[in-house]
C-alpha cells in the first residue's frame, strides 16, 4: 500500500502526458486449482472505472485484457472497450495470452496496440504463429518474464529460492526439473562473462534484439535490480551472438511447463472464444 501511495504522489508531480500508464483487468479470482476470468461488458466497465478512481487519473493509456474469458465472445468484451476509448477513459487496448483467432477477431472490432505474452530464451512458443501475426497486424509485443521467472538472474541457482516464493511450486523450479534447468543458467553465465554483462542483462538483451516492436517488462521489487535490468539496452549482439545464445538454451532441454496447470489453462493455447450471436451487429 505504501508503494501505491508513493506512486500516486509521484504521478501528481509530473505532467500527465509524460506518463504512460498501463493496467489490466480480467482475472477475477485465483485459486490453487482454478483461475476465474471475467470479460463481460459490465465487468469491463466496472474494472476500468474502479481503476481510474484508485489511480486518481482521468484516463488509462494502455488497458489490457489480462486473460481471455472463453465463455464470452471477444467481440462483446472488445465492444465495451471500444466505447471506453470513445469516452476518453482509455487510449489504447492490449491483450494478454490471446490465441491467434481471438487476436484477429479483437483487432477487427478495434485496433489492438500491444500483446503481452511470456517470451524469453527458455519460453519461445509464440515464435511460430503469434509473433508473425503481431507483425502482420502492426501489434507491438510486450514480453513478460524475459529473465526466465528469475532463473537467469541466478540467485535461486547460486543461493536458494526466496522463502514463500510462488516459484516453490513452479513446474520449472520443482523436483528434478530445477536441477536440470540450473545447467541453463551456468551456460548463460559463461556467455555473459564473454559480453561483459550479467546473465539477466544478456537474457533481456536477447529479447530486445528480436525486433524493434518488442518491449520486455522484467519484474523486480528492488531498485538495484531495476538498474541492472536497464543496463541490458547497452548490450549489443550480432546475429552470430543471438544464434549462440539461442543454441545455448535448446527449447527441448527445458524441463517443466512454463507455468502451473491452473494458469496454463488460461494461456493462449486455450483462449478461443465463442462466436458472437448472429443477431449481434457491431457498429
Amino acid at each position: 500500500m505504501i508503494i501505491v501511495i508513493q506512486f500516486l504522489q509521484a504521478l501528481k508531480q509530473l505532467p500527465r502526458e509524460k506518463v504512460q500508464l498501463a493496467t489490466k483487468f480480467g482475472v477475477f479470482k485465483i485459486e490453487p486449482t482454478k483461475v476465474t476470468v471475467k470479460g463481460t461488458p459490465e465487468y469491463v466497465r466496472s474494472c476500468c472505472e474502479n481503476s481510474l478512481k484508485r489511480l486518481q487519473v482521468d484516463y488509462i493509456d494502455l488497458y489490457y485484457i489480462h486473460r481471455i474469458d472463453t465463455a464470452v465472445p471477444i467481440e462483446e468484451t472488445m465492444g465495451e472497450l471500444k466505447k471506453l476509448v470513445e469516452e476518453g477513459k482509455i487510449k489504447y487496448i492490449g491483450l494478454s495470452e490471446a490465441s491467434p483467432d481471438t487476436i484477429r477477431r479483437a483487432h477487427a472490432v478495434h485496433p489492438i496496440t500491444a500483446l503481452q505474452q511470456e517470451y524469453s530464451l527458455w519460453t519461445r512458443d509464440i515464435e511460430p504463429e503469434l509473433l508473425p501475426l503481431c507483425r502482420e497486424l502492426g501489434i507491438g509485443l510486450v514480453p513478460y518474464s524475459p529473465v526466465g521467472r528469475g532463473l537467469f538472474a541466478g540467485k535461486a541457482v547460486v543461493e536458494s529460492l526466496p522463502q514463500n516464493s510462488f516459484l516453490e511450486t513452479h513446474p520449472r523450479y520443482t523436483g528434478g526439473n530445477f536441477e536440470k534447468n540450473k545447467t541453463i543458467y551456468f551456460r548463460l553465465d559463461a556467455l555473459a562473462k564473454k559480453h561483459g554483462c550479467t546473465p539477466a542483462q544478456l537474457a533481456i538483451a536477447w529479447v530486445l534484439h528480436q525486433g524493434e516492436d518488442i518491449v520486455p517488462i522484467p519484474g523486480t521489487t528492488k531498485v538495484k535490480n531495476l538498474q541492472e535490468n536497464n543496463g541490458s539496452v547497452k548490450v549489443k549482439l550480432t546475429e552470430e551472438d543471438l544464434k549462440e545464445l539461442s543454441d545455448a538454451v535448446p527449447i527441448n532441454t527445458v524441463a517443466g511447463q512454463r507455468t502451473g496447470d491452473a494458469l496454463f489453462r488460461t494461456s493462449f493455447y486455450f483462449a478461443n472464444t465463442p462466436p458472437p450471436p448472429k443477431k449481434c451487429r457491431l457498429e
